[in-house]
């Protein structure tokens, strides 16, 4: 796992760490823009701050540093996709990375807080519940598997937490109280815990059921060009293979509504 360590204002570097709990980390969660988002290639190569994403990561070792932290992990730069391997290794271990996290700070770039509006909920309630971060499939673990998730907006003012949005994020994702205040899995069944991913999307067809390999508890190899169908069909054999629960055949029919 590469984590960025914070050196001073502004500015930062990789580092490759054992495990996903061996420093304290900050982690920034986060919709993508296409062509974009700073990639390992482009940290390494210096050519990340060309891009607009680069105002991400500032911003994410910027918070970091006020909450004491001196590591953050972000997606788009600390993963080199172009290694099968590693990318095989990321997308079965991102549960585990945002939920050893000390912090999860979710940038919503769609919604904006001019002035003092941060403090005043009814100005930007309509744009956070409209915000494009709850439709999308990666985010869906982001939001579940940290004990700690806080959201800022554009302009890098804090809007909340988990647990002081609870209400609101329920009524916006249907996700249970219960979940979002990090009750454990075994007090969901299978089917309920893919049907909050209803009506989200991924890029890439596979990745929505790929982000799903965390809340089932289950790994599995990625196959991009496999479709959707495939790949839910081999989660369904592996979540059977690994349960020990009889019940799951019936949890394992109920995720059809993926495909």
């Amino acid at each position: 796992m590469r984590l960025l360590e914070i050196k001073g204002p502004g500015e930062f570097s990789l580092v490759q760490v054992a495990t996903h709990n061996t420093l304290p980390y900050a982690i920034l969660s986060h919709t993508w823009v296409h062509d974009q988002e700073v990639t390992y290639k482009d940290l390494v190569g210096g050519a990340g701050e060309r891009k607009t994403g680069y105002e991400k990561i500032k911003f994410c070792g910027e918070q970091a540093t006020k909450d004491g932290l001196q590591y953050f992990w972000v997606d788009t730069c600390c993963i080199n996709k172009s290694d099968s391997t590693e990318l095989t290794t990321a997308i079965n271990s991102m549960f585990r990375w945002y939920r050893n996290a000390k912090k999860c700070y979710v940038y919503l770039a769609d919604v904006s807080t001019p002035g003092n509006d941060a403090d005043v909920q009814s100005a930007w309630e309509a744009t956070f519940r409209n915000s494009k971060w709850f439709t999308r499939g990666w985010t869906l673990q982001e939001l579940i598997a940290p004990a700690t998730v806080e959201f800022f907006s554009k302009e890098g003012k804090r809007l909340g937490d988990k647990n002081s949005l609870e209400k609101l994020i329920h009524e916006i994702t249907r996700i249970p109280i219960q979940a979002l205040q990090g009750n454990p899995f075994s007090y969901f069944s299978i089917a309920e815990r893919t049907k909050w991913a209803v009506q989200r999307q991924t890029t890439e067809e596979e990745d929505m059921v790929y982000c799903l390999l965390g809340l089932c508890e289950v790994s599995m190899l990625p196959i991009y060009g496999e479709g959707k169908e495939a790949a839910l069909k081999r989660l369904q054999m592996t979540v059977k293979e690994f349960s020990k629960d009889s019940s799951v055949l019936q949890d394992l029919e109920g995720m059809a509504y993926l495909i």
